[in-house]
C-alpha cells in the first residue's frame, strides 16, 4: 500500500537555472511523509518534540529521471518498509502529472530510532509500529 502526496513546485523550490534544486526533492518528500504522519493521526508537534524518541534519517539518496519546474504538479508515492525494531526506510516516488505514470525522481530515506538523551537506538514507538503496520493491509 502507498500514500500519495499532491503539491505544486514553488519558485523558492528552483535554483538560478529555474529547476527544482536536488536538495529540496528530499525536502518536497519528507512533507509527503509529515502528511502521511498527519493522516494516521499522529501529532507532529508531539512527535518532532519528543523527549524520549527520536527518529533522525541517517541516510538519504535521490535519484532524477527530468527537470522540474516552477509550477509543475508533482504527485509523491510514499511506501515505508520495516527494517526491524528500531529502523524503517522510506522509498519515494515523485511523478509529473504531464508524464503520467512516468516518475521523474526517487528517492530513500533511512530512519533510525533512538533515545535523544542517550543517543542509543531504541525500539520504535507503538504509534510509529502502527503507522508502518498500515502500509502493510491493503
Amino acid at each position: 500500500m502507498s500514500f500519495y502526496y499532491k503539491r505544486i513546485v514553488h519558485f523558492q523550490d528552483t535554483d538560478a537555472a529555474g529547476v527544482v534544486y536536488f536538495a529540496n526533492v528530499l525536502a518536497i518528500c519528507h512533507e509527503a511523509y509529515e502528511k502521511s504522519l498527519i493522516e494516521f493521526g499522529i501529532n507532529l508537534k508531539v512527535f518532532f518534540t519528543n523527549q524520549e524518541v527520536a527518529i533522525p534519517i541517517i541516510h538519504a539518496d535521490v535519484d532524477f529521471r527530468r527537470p522540474m519546474f516552477c509550477g509543475d504538479e508533482l504527485t509523491i508515492e510514499l511506501i515505508p518498509k520495516s527494517w526491524g525494531d528500531d529502523e524503517f526506510e522510506i522509498y519515494y516516488q515523485v511523478f509529473l502529472k504531464e508524464m503520467g505514470e512516468k516518475w521523474v525522481a526517487r528517492a530513500n530515506t533511512k530512519h533510525v530510532c533512538i533515545n535523544p538523551q542517550t543517543r542509543s537506538r531504541q525500539k520504535l514507538s507503538d504509534e510509529i509500529r502502527g503507522w508502518l503496520l498500515s502500509f502493510e493491509s491493503s
